[in-house]
């Protein structure tokens, strides 16, 4: 009998993340890998992707492409000519899906309209613009280099360049009270095309927020529950919009939802190329987790000298199938339970899914496990509570 992980993939689609890891400046709230460098072999980078493209190919052939997601850093900071020698390689190893999604991550001070041309010119189809607020004083806070007219005036131009265009906003800011958010996402909600994301701002370790909070700054930051009223303010002004909370913190209008992004959480199969990119990838029927050394400069040195700059660990059915949860419940769709059955060699325990289906956490409709809108605000709990942690 083949393993059930062998062809599990195809419930969520296959997909390639590349990592641009340079930025202009860093955000002291952001923990991604990006670093800022006076200079840049553009060359040196080009022939690097290009031969981990190469080498991934091998891995997996002949599977058909539903998304790529050019991520960072600053992609917008990438010549054109790199991108499409980049997305070129691409096609030239896999077939691509009929309405295959190519995004890239912009950011409104590295942006403009030839810019944006050269990158639709090489087949990019939709852009994410790192936005993050609607008032000045706010971006100044987040560290960011544009202007709330520099975003609006950057948005403008792609909407002309992309069919697609979505952009991100923080919330839970300093001194940020109710009322603002409201009248910030209003404003944002009249601009958003067909996809918009809202995340609440974390301190995340090894930022230079986290440093500054542990000293006693960022002083003004919501409390759990004025985080919470604003979590179900965006989700209700988001609705009265027309937009749905597919997922989390992502919304949009019906159809619009990201490709790439489903593949995710839906947990399907995508390739992580460039410094410190993540990938999930089934072969022989078993998921293998690769996670790229951070360092821009060991991982060129690791591929120019023909290593592979990847450690890989095979996961086992328990762990995979806690990505599963972790992944599938932050979808308003949730998880198929006959699937994780599947992945696991286990189904999920009756007692504890009634248990919280009595507390209004989850509820199950043909055959889907789905957390509710309260069940939401408390995700992480009912996914340890579910995987029996």
């Amino acid at each position: 009998m083949p393993d059930p992980l062998t062809e599990d993939w195809r419930a969520g689609g296959f997909g390639i993340y590349l990592h641009w890891p340079f930025c202009q400046a860093k955000c002291p709230y952001c923990d991604f890998n990006s670093h800022v460098a006076a200079r840049i072999d553009t060359g040196r980078w080009t022939q690097s992707y290009l031969s981990e493209i190469d080498r991934h190919a091998a891995l997996v052939p002949g599977r058909v492409v539903n998304s790529i997601f050019i991520g960072g850093g600053t992609p917008s900071l990438m010549p054109g000519e790199m991108v499409d020698a980049i997305l070129s390689r691409i096609r030239s190893h896999w077939p691509m899906a009929n309405d295959v999604e190519i995004t890239m991550e912009a950011n409104p001070g590295s942006s403009d309209a030839d810019r944006f041309r050269s990158y639709a010119d090489a087949g990019v189809n939709r852009l994410s613009m790192g936005v993050q607020a609607l008032n000045d004083r706010d971006l100044l806070r987040l560290g960011r280099i544009h202007t709330v007219d520099e975003a609006l005036a950057a948005f403008s131009v792609a909407r002309e360049v992309f069919g697609r265009v979505s952009f991100d906003l923080i919330y839970a800011r300093q001194d940020q009270g109710l009322d603002e958010w409201r009248a910030e996402l209003d404003r944002a909600l009249g601009l958003a095309v067909d996809h918009i994301s809202l995340y609440q701002l974390t301190v995340e370790d090894g930022t230079a927020f986290a440093d500054r909070f542990r000293r006693g700054g960022l002083k003004g930051l919501p409390d759990e529950d004025r985080a919470a009223d604003m979590y179900e303010l965006t989700q209700e002004m988001a609705a009265s919009h027309g937009f749905s909370a597919y997922e989390v913190s992502n919304l949009a209008r019906p159809g619009a939802e990201s490709i790439h992004n489903r593949i995710y959480w839906r947990y399907g199969d995508y390739l992580g190329i460039g410094p410190g990119a993540h990938g999930r990838v089934t072969l022989s029927g078993r998921r293998h987790a690769t996670e790229a050394v951070r360092a821009p400069g060991l991982w060129l040195e690791r591929v120019a000298s023909g290593g592979v700059p990847d450690q890989v660990e095979v996961l086992t059915a328990e762990e995979a199938g806690e990505e599963f949860l972790i992944m599938g419940l932050r979808l308003s769709e949730g998880i198929e339970l006959a699937r994780y059955a599947g992945i696991t060699g286990v189904p999920l325990d009756a007692e504890r899914i009634a248990a919280l289906e009595a507390l209004g956490m989850i509820v199950q409709q043909n055959g889907r496990l789905m957390a509710t809108a309260q069940g939401r605000l408390v995700l992480n709990a009912i996914i340890r509570d579910l995987a029996g942690a």
